[in-house]
């Protein structure tokens, strides 16, 4: 079972201000018959605790309002949820880009919140932009210039955590033999992160120094 998922945040224009997630949207993508469909979604908004009052431009940039998120379940909440509709078969994990990937191990982390279920994670954009690429260079192609290249619309609102999830999940089908997902350990990637920076001595040779450095193989 593939689960591709989306995080929307809130939106920082100050430095002194860490990022929130306010919105989860999974799907799962199973194989019957030999081929890949949508079979199930989750959605739930998120409260954000650090800055309750949503910004403007956190508005303006995702659509969603301060009554959304107002009621809305906590991050270890809603994280709870998001798991156990997950379930406990074996699963790979998978997002468009890394970052939301980073953003939920950092949340997960301040909140003292188990990552194991952080597994088999595959950065769908990266495998993407390589397969599109000229030569052996490529540059990270966007989910919707990635649509167009595949003369798919998309459908749903930019920015709204289950329809990029969905949108993700229909350029994953479009091309599915030819993305080869990778099974592997997320405290492996951790330490390697870890250790690379502590053999550099310098933050500008890994661009996720300062997540790496929350974490140690003592983190469950």
């Amino acid at each position: 079972m593939i689960i591709v998922f989306d995080l929307e945040m809130t939106v920082q224009r100050k430095h002194q201000h860490l990022a929130e997630v306010i919105e989860i949207g999974a799907v799962k993508v199973e194989v019957a018959g030999g081929s890949p469909s949508v079979t199930d979604k989750f959605q739930t908004f998120v409260r954000p605790t650090k800055q309750p009052v949503l910004s403007k431009h956190t508005t303006e940039f995702t659509g969603i309002v301060q009554a959304d998120v107002e009621r809305a379940p906590a991050f270890r909440d809603a994280l709870n949820a998001w798991k156990e509709w997950l379930g406990g078969g074996s699963y790979y994990l998978c997002s468009w880009g890394p970052d939301d990937k980073w953003q939920l191990l950092k949340q997960c982390r301040e909140q003292e919140t188990p990552i194991d279920w952080i597994k088999n994670y595959n950065d769908l954009q990266q495998m993407y932009s390589k397969l599109v690429a000229e030569g052996d260079t490529y540059r990270q192609i966007g989910l919707q210039r990635a649509l167009e290249q595949l003369e798919l619309a998309f459908e749903g609102s930019p920015h709204r955590a289950l329809d990029d999830a969905h949108n993700t999940a229909r350029v994953l089908i479009s091309r599915f033999s030819d993305f080869k997902l990778e099974e592997n350990d997320i405290h492996d990637e951790l330490r390697y992160s870890t250790e690379l920076v502590y053999s550099t001595g310098s933050s500008s040779h890994n661009p996720f120094e300062k997540l790496a450095g929350l974490f140690d193989s003592s983190v469950s």
